[in-house]
């Protein structure tokens, strides 16, 4: 078992202490980092005071791309799903099998 490692994140000026698996801090810091700068270009692309705001479209902006890239791969899937079934009914077609 690995030892926690203690680190602090500052999101929209506030001092986030975390006890994580030295794994994660790598992504938690990067994470962080995109929320901050989101966060300033929502706030100088509108007239935003209230940091809530800004954290709520920060959360919806990657949220949104979560969903987007599950709809995007199920797509996917369907795709491939299809182009398999034409050419297993090509190749059963091809073979005389029923």
């Amino acid at each position: 078992m690995s030892e926690k490692l203690k680190i602090k994140l500052s999101i929209a000026d506030r001092v986030y202490p975390l006890t994580i698996d030295p794994s994660q801090e790598e992504g938690l810091r990067k994470a962080a980092k995109n929320i901050e700068q989101l966060a300033k270009k929502f706030e100088q692309s509108y007239a935003v005071r209230d940091k809530q705001d800004v954290l709520a479209m920060c959360a919806l902006q990657f949220a949104s791309k979560i969903e987007q890239r599950g709809i995007d791969q199920s797509e996917g899937t369907l795709n491939a799903t299809e182009r398999l079934k034409a050419l297993d009914d090509l190749v059963t077609s091809k073979l005389g099998i029923k």
